[in-house]
């Protein structure tokens, strides 16, 4: 009888979302031993997600999805008419956080994240870079713009340690971080 694919993929997710959590290194999450520990066979990891780095973003992005749902905070925040610039910040701060409180999950996905992640995942500020111009960029401009801020705060957090320590910016300080969002936020959003 053959397995329901949905029911493969959940128990795949569920999976490496175990593995992930307990591992001390990521590279100690195979392919190999998600397979094992979902019980499905190796080939189904390319099957349902198209590989191990997709499989890992999907699990990451799961965790963030609830971890903004659950923020009460953030969802006044974003329901709120504060200005679209001040909620683009506030997404970039939990999502910072996010991947620093989860670095397990950031550095197995850093190739995927930045070089073969598509332009449409990860752009949850979409929406908000699109209000803030108020109609004076194209749909095309505001979506690079999206992608670069999200791609360029996604990179610092995965070499926040060469941050601190070359630099001296410490991404795990509240008020560093930010600074650092608003910053960036600026240079992105005149």
């Amino acid at each position: 009888m053959k397995r329901d694919i949905n029911r493969t993929r959940s128990e795949i997710l569920s999976a490496t979302a175990r593995l992930m959590t307990s591992a001390a290194d990521p590279s100690e999450v195979t392919s190999r031993r998600i397979a094992a520990e979902a019980q499905v066979n190796l080939a189904m990891i390319n099957y349902c997600f198209g590989s191990r780095e997709a499989l890992l973003a999907e699990v990451f992005s799961g965790i963030m999805q609830k971890a903004m749902q659950s923020d009460s905070h953030l969802g006044e925040l974003l329901k709120s008419d504060i200005p679209p610039k001040e909620k683009i910040i506030e997404v970039h701060i939990t999502m910072m956080r996010l991947m620093l409180d989860n670095m397990n999950y950031s550095r197995a996905i850093t190739k995927y994240i930045l070089l073969e992640r598509d332009m449409i995942h990860g752009m949850e500020s979409l929406p908000l870079v699109i209000a803030h111009f108020s109609g004076s960029r194209t749909e095309e401009e505001c979506r690079m713009i999206t992608f670069s801020l999200t791609s360029s705060n996604e990179l610092a957090v995965l070499k926040s340690e060469e941050l601190k320590k070359h630099c001296g910016i410490d991404l795990t300080d509240s008020d560093v971080l930010r600074k650092f969002v608003t910053d960036n936020v600026n240079r992105y959003l005149p």
